[in-house]
This record gives C-alpha cells, sequence and structure tokens, in this order.
C-alpha cells in the first residue's frame, strides 16, 4: 500500500484545538505530526493518499472558515 503526507499550516491561534481534536479523535490508519514555529504549526498528515489528503483538506477549510 503507497502512503502520501501532506502539510497544512495552521495559526498559533488555533493549533491548540487542532491538537486536542487529533489527540482524542481516533485517526485509524492517519498519522499526524506537528511541526512548531513563531506564529502556528505545520500539521503533517501522512497516510493511504485519499484519507490524507482529505484531513489536508479539511483542516485548511476549518482554519479559513472557523
Amino acid at each position: 500500500m503507497s502512503e502520501a503526507t501532506y502539510v497544512v499550516f495552521v495559526p498559533k491561534a488555533k493549533r491548540d484545538e487542532l491538537r486536542k481534536i487529533l489527540r482524542t479523535e481516533d485517526t485509524g490508519p492517519l498519522a499526524w505530526r506537528e511541526l512548531r514555529s513563531w506564529f502556528g504549526s505545520e500539521f503533517y498528515f501522512s497516510g493511504p493518499p485519499v484519507l490524507a489528503r482529505k484531513a489536508q483538506a479539511y483542516v485548511a477549510e476549518w482554519v479559513i472558515c472557523g
């Protein structure tokens, strides 16, 4: 099975909330990691390509609309 990794930038104001959500939810075959920076964090989603892409798209929309 192939794997893909997608990344999304989350501003500092929202990264704690996203981290809390990801820690409490069962992400199944999807793995995530966070790389913190001064203005926010990059969240990397790795796993099956379709699932990783959907997670990245969902989080990107959540950042913009939320």
